[in-house]
């Protein structure tokens, strides 16, 4: 029973799109950033070389954050872009078999990012669901409603199929029910690492007005977006003593 637990596993865990700190700088005021029209695209080139810029100074920020806040977990974060075409607008954090955190995005999210912050806001999410070790967590409450999905179903009467099918529902609902607490949780640090980086959060987050919001559905998976929105607006004010 363990052994099909894995597998159905392997289909229900990804997060998708999430200690003694040592001392750091103190937070200023985000510094300005390359702004486009309100609803402009960027060029593909300047789309690109925003990505680019944003990498570099996101990503030591989030190993360094990694190293402060964790032990025993590997912040040697693998940045990797999803050029297949068609793919929609999608960033997601996952491990590689040897544990290597790894970030992807695809070429339409970076396309869609109107401006650096957005870009800033994202890569320092995904970043924070690794920092917070929410794959682990996620693993162990799938793992939990699996076993409990099949024995419920062994029960009743069910047959192998009924079994499966009740580890798979366990599953599901195991990995679901923190989801929407990580991705506010990835928001709020993901926040902390854009605005220590000099980027604004708040902007940032204006991605989420061009996103169907979820709302607050019973097991969705994230929250809705104005919820997030305040969560990021409360920790740039923490950080920087500046509203929205």
């Amino acid at each position: 029973m363990i052994a099909r637990v894995w597998l159905v596993l392997t289909f229900a865990l990804t997060l998708a799109g999430c200690v003694q700190p040592v001392a750091q700088a103190p937070v200023t005021a985000p510094a300005p950033v390359a702004q486009t029209t309100a609803g402009a695209r960027l060029s593909p080139n300047a789309a690109a070389r925003n990505f680019v810029t944003v990498v570099g100074r996101i990503e030591p920020l989030a190993e360094r954050m990694c190293r402060e806040r964790t032990r025993g977990v590997r912040c040697d974060f693998r940045i990797v872009v999803d050029d297949r075409q068609g793919q929609p607008p999608n960033a997601f954090q996952t491990l590689d078999e040897d544990g290597q955190p790894v970030l992807g995005f695809t070429l339409a999210l970076i396309a869609d990012a109107r401006n650096a912050d957005e870009l800033a806001f994202v890569i320092g999410h995904e970043a924070s669901h690794h920092i917070l070790g929410h794959i682990p967590q996620t693993r162990r409450t799938a793992m939990t409603g699996a076993i409990l999905g099949g024995i419920l179903a062994a029960a009743t009467g069910g047959g192998q199929a009924a079994i499966e099918a009740g580890q798979q529902a366990g599953a599901t609902l195991g990995a679901r029910g923190y989801s929407k607490e990580f991705e506010l949780e990835a928001d709020a640090l993901g926040a902390e690492i854009a605005i220590r980086a000099g980027y604004d959060a708040v902007r940032g987050t204006a991605f989420f007005d061009r996103l169907p919001d979820p709302g607050d559905r019973f097991l969705g998976s994230h929250p809705a977006n104005a919820q997030r929105q305040t969560v990021v607006r409360r920790v740039q004010a923490r950080l920087t003593g500046a509203g929205s």
